[in-house]
């Protein structure tokens, strides 16, 4: 199947986030962060655990 096909049924509702990533044989997290990429936005990964957001100290 076509890639650009099997994102268009996601798209229009056809298909779940999870079974889009199945059919292109990747994980749904970089599926989540193609499609943003696609749509102009950018995608920063989720803080590891443990990671310290540093403040501004004002």
């Amino acid at each position: 199947m076509d890639k650009s096909k099997v994102i268009t049924a996601y798209r229009r509702g056809f298909l779940t986030v999870r079974e889009c990533g199945q059919i292109l044989g990747i994980e749904e997290l970089q599926l989540q962060s193609l499609l943003a990429v696609e749509e102009g936005r950018t995608v920063s990964p989720p803080p590891a655990p443990g990671d310290r957001q540093l403040g501004t100290g004002s």
